[in-house]
């Protein structure tokens, strides 16, 4: 064997392999890993083979991000947009108050703004946006208010009249504008097709270069994520993204999965891109979020002053976007192509009904290895589990729901039996399911390894404990985080595991994970963070 590039070496490794499952040293050579083991992969030291003492720092695969939106997550950066999120910048309603202020104090005159990230059950006291109120803030200008699940938004009268929309405008399927009983628009825009009909005509000139997508790449890396997804990528992002790669500015692999539409239309062939960008799928939705109260459940809201002001009325239910019959001509429009299907679904009744779809597509066009997806999986029972994996289904979960929305689920949502069960990861993998951890940004930021101390603890930001015996082990919850996540992207051949012959995308984590309290897990610093062997980000 030719002597390495660069050998890792004096601290413990994490491989997620089981067949190197405590080596001393990890061998690099053309952005590869070339070996895995003992003091004899230091015999591929050469002249110029570069030796990266760990001094005690940990090395594991990079984290991959099964189910994030980073083409959305971009416009964060962009000028037009201010970060209003709970679990970032604004965890009051008072501080809404003041952020909104300051931007409209800053902006110059006339010019449009979306605030993302409202969330009326943890920022608890500030009213619900009206088209009248936002009109009466703006003065003229476009306003949009983007609900941080972003399955709502409510826009002003100069916001509406940018996009076009009025009275006599269709719903698009999938997606509402509501009216109210005179056929006037609110404001009130539902799922993403409608959302983005509005908030679209602001963002397009903002993103007219590969910039933003760069630093949002700059922030995945600086979270040791070497791998992730796009779930909502619309042919607009191509010319973005295709400059990014070419310009060697990209520091994260892509796996993107284009937004279904009726008839089945899509832009870019089923051979398409390389192992750093590709399109592998067509996502679709079943239902909507829980913090707005269209989840498909079988069960109600409870009745509480939270769902009060949600606008909930009393043993509320919520909804399916499509009907069985439209969900299946989704599927069968693309499945029978060649393409994998990634559904979001949170009600219990939602998936029953998108397994339904999955079963009948499978039967009438069986493909041995499909990795039909579900997201998010919110209400989703022990039952639904294991028919899932009976079907080959995977499921890709939303952990984080657990440690900032953990105290609303049970409280003022769904009560301990079904809040307090959300996301029943155990029973997923007692189903013998792959699993992977999410946190959708930007609903939450990326943060891996606070999905894994969640996963392990079940614990909310106030230290209560949801079902306890739905907690998994840190072995399990890393493999959640990197070779099954990696799996889902159909990428588990060339990353994800400390693996001779796979890409060297690796993070290297100030402290081990095995020694550290999974309370703790979160607080772990990033050191560095490698793809192909080069590196992404360092302290």
């Amino acid at each position: 064997m030719s002597t390495a590039d660069m050998i890792f070496t004096g601290g413990p490794v994490i491989t997620v392999d089981p067949d190197h499952p405590a080596p001393g040293a990890v061998a690099v050579t053309g952005g590869r890993i070339t070996a895995v083991g003992g003091r004899e992969v230091l015999d591929l030291r050469g002249p110029r083979t570069e030796i990266i003492d760990l001094e005690g720092r940990c090395l594991m695969p990079g984290f991959v991000e099964a189910h994030t939106h980073p083409t959305q997550e971009q416009t964060l950066y962009s000028d037009a947009v201010v970060d209003i999120r709970p679990v970032t910048t604004c965890p009051t309603a008072q501080r809404v108050y003041e952020t909104i202020r300051t931007a409209l104090d800053a902006a110059p005159e006339g010019a449009p703004i979306i605030f993302y990230g409202l969330d009326l059950l943890l920022q608890k006291g500030f009213p619900e946006p009206t088209r009248a109120s936002l009109d009466e803030l703006g003065r003229g200008r476009a306003i949009i208010v983007w609900q941080n699940s972003g399955h709502l938004a409510w826009a002003n009268s100069a916001a509406l009249a940018a996009a076009g929309l009025n009275g006599n405008t269709p719903d698009p399927m999938g997606g509402t504008f509501e009216r109210d009983t005179h056929g006037i628009l609110t404001g009130r825009v539902y799922e993403a097709p409608a959302v983005l009909a509005v908030v679209a005509p602001i963002l397009a000139a903002e993103l007219e270069g590969p910039d933003l997508l760069a630093r949002q790449h700059a922030d995945l890396a600086s979270r040791g994520v070497t791998l992730c997804s796009d779930m909502a990528f619309s042919d607009r992002m191509r010319p973005i993204t295709a400059s990014l790669y070419q310009q060697g500015r990209a520091k994260v692999r892509m796996r993107v999965y284009e937004m279904s539409t009726p008839d089945g239309v899509t832009y870019c062939p089923i051979n398409n891109g390389d192992d750093m960008f590709r399109q592998i799928g067509i996502k679709l939705w079943v239902d909507g979020s829980p913090w707005i109260g269209n989840i498909d459940t079988s069960f109600p809201y409870l009745d509480t002053a939270a769902t009060a002001a949600l606008g909930l009325g009393h043993n509320h239910r919520g909804h399916a976007n499509y009907t069985a019959e439209q969900l299946h001509s989704i599927v069968l429009a693309y499945f029978p192509h060649g393409w994998q299907m990634a559904c979001h679904v949170h009600g219990d009744r939602g998936v029953d009904t998108i397994l339904d779809a999955y079963e009948q597509i499978l039967t009438t066009y069986p493909r041995p290895d499909h990795r039909l997806r579900l997201e998010h999986c919110g209400a989703m029972t022990p039952e639904q589990f294991r028919r899932a994996s009976e079907l080959g289904v995977t499921c890709s979960l939303f952990i984080d729901h657990l440690y900032y929305w953990g105290d609303v689920l049970v409280d003022d949502l769904f009560g301990p039996d079904h809040g307090a069960h959300w996301v029943r990861t155990k029973s997923a993998l007692d189903a013998n399911m792959r699993i992977s951890f999410h946190n959708d940004a930007p609903v939450t930021e990326e943060e891996p390894l606070r999905n894994i101390s969640a996963a392990i603890t079940r614990k909310s930001r106030t230290g209560r404990v949801l079902a306890p015996e739905e907690r998994i082990t840190l072995t399990q919850a890393l493999r959640a985080q990197t070779i099954d996540a990696a799996y889902q992207l159909f990428a588990d051949d060339i990353t994800g595991s400390i693996t001779p012959g796979k890409y060297a995308d690796l993070v290297v984590l100030e402290q081990d994970p095995r020694a550290t309290p999974p309370e703790d897990l979160p607080q772990i610093g990033i050191n560095t963070t490698f793809l192909s062997g080069t590196p992404t980000f360092t302290t």
